[in-house]
């Protein structure tokens, strides 16, 4: 007879929310599992040898749309108002990305005034207009435009992240790409935006922090449970059968010894760097869309406000395909026909053995921070409420 009511595995955002909720409103005992030797999942940050605080899987910036998610976070950290803005190295120039007005003076110069009155014409002020609908234009100075955005600041990026040809890429994807009409440079246009204060970690800790909630962490969960969708009881907690609720947030397809094959993800390469000077860049994040073999470069100083610290470190992004090689982390679903229904065969496994899957990997899609945060409270309740 086990312990707890309910066993949840990755101490992420989508484990962190669903363990509290279940422990603080629920009045459950919840066991939370991590394979990783610390909190946060992939939004961990830690002072790195020089003191300067980084994230060491890559940065991440909150920004939401949703009350109940800056309100529910914000009883666990303070917030540092952070306002990102990004800019894209094309030659020798920096631009502001999304492409938008500002971009456009930078870019067409002594055409601009024009462009830009033609664009407001026919879209209106503040409109974010997708690069194809530019395209498909029969003004030929609006197709320049899109020409520009799609060449320029979209195809090779996209080729290095996906790690696909330019045929290759679905044009759904370069279709979200916008030309945003307005001289806002801000990457994000959410009402709440910022940074914890703190860092991330001390926002896990005081999510975690809960008597009904134990913490286990550099343990593999299989070491634990046993999960059996061909059994009567399948799911065991050390040998014997457990009957409380199970939430799982890893890789699904790992989960089940990958018996169906592996579902296809992107990974990165992080490669950090310090330097003995006060900043290194113009802005916290510079894409590199046209050269180099990185995508972009983050400076955390910007990100953390941590402008008093001496040196700056900086981090270089290298995508690759994921392979399931000791030390690499998925981190991107390549979601297509073929790949999710792989992913449906996984799924049907887990709905076997009555997990509750949560979270980007869990569910093989792509969640911000707030998504899967608002995910989490309604996962919750749900189960609270069966």
């Amino acid at each position: 007879m086990s312990d707890y009511d309910s066993i949840v595995i990755g101490a992420g955002f989508a484990g962190a929310v669903v363990a509290r909720e279940l422990a603080e409103h629920g009045g459950e005992q919840v066991l939370v599992l991590d394979s990783r030797d610390h909190i946060g999942g992939n939004c961990y940050d830690v002072a790195d040898e020089h003191g300067i605080l980084i994230h060491k899987y890559g940065p991440h910036i909150f920004h939401t749309n949703i009350k109940r998610v800056y309100d529910y976070l914000s009883r666990f950290t303070e917030w540092f108002d952070y306002r990102h803005e990004v800019v894209a190295k094309v030659g020798e120039s920096e631009i502001p990305v999304p492409f938008n007005l500002n971009t456009l003076k930078m870019v067409f110069g002594d055409e601009a005034d024009e462009l830009q009155n033609l664009l407001i014409e026919r879209f209106g002020e503040g409109a974010r207009v997708p690069i194809l609908e530019l395209k498909k234009a029969d003004d030929p100075r609006l197709k320049k435009i899109a020409d520009y955005v799609y060449q320029n600041i979209f195809l090779k990026y996209t080729m290095k992240q996906w790690g696909k040809s330019p045929e290759e890429i679905d044009p759904s994807v370069s279709g979200r790409v916008p030309v945003v009409l307005s001289t806002d440079n801000r990457y994000f246009m959410d009402t709440y935006q910022g940074m914890p204060r703190e860092g991330y970690t001390p926002l896990f800790e005081k999510l975690l922090d809960h008597p009904g909630i134990r913490l286990k962490l550099s343990t593999d969960a299989t070491d634990l449970l046993e999960f059996d969708p061909e059994s009567d009881t399948p799911i065991r907690w050390k040998g014997e059968v457990f009957e409380g609720k199970v939430i799982f947030t890893g890789a699904i397809d790992e989960l089940f010894g990958c018996r169906y094959g592996r579902l296809p993800y992107r990974s990165l390469r992080f490669d950090f760097e310090h330097f003995d000077k006060d900043v290194f860049q113009s802005h916290g994040v510079v894409n590199y869309t046209v050269s180099e073999d990185f995508t972009r470069i983050t400076e955390f100083k910007y990100l953390t406000g941590e402008t008093d610290k001496a040196g700056t470190t900086i981090v270089r992004e290298y995508p690759f395909a994921y392979t399931g090689a000791e030390g690499e982390i998925p981190y991107y679903a390549i979601n297509n026909p073929e790949n999710d229904a792989l992913y449906a065969k996984y799924k049907k496994l887990a709905d076997d053995c009555s997990l509750t899957l949560l979270g980007r990997l869990a569910e093989y899609k792509y969640y911000n921070i707030d998504a899967i945060v608002d995910r989490a409270l309604d996962v919750a309740k749900e189960l609270m409420d069966e």
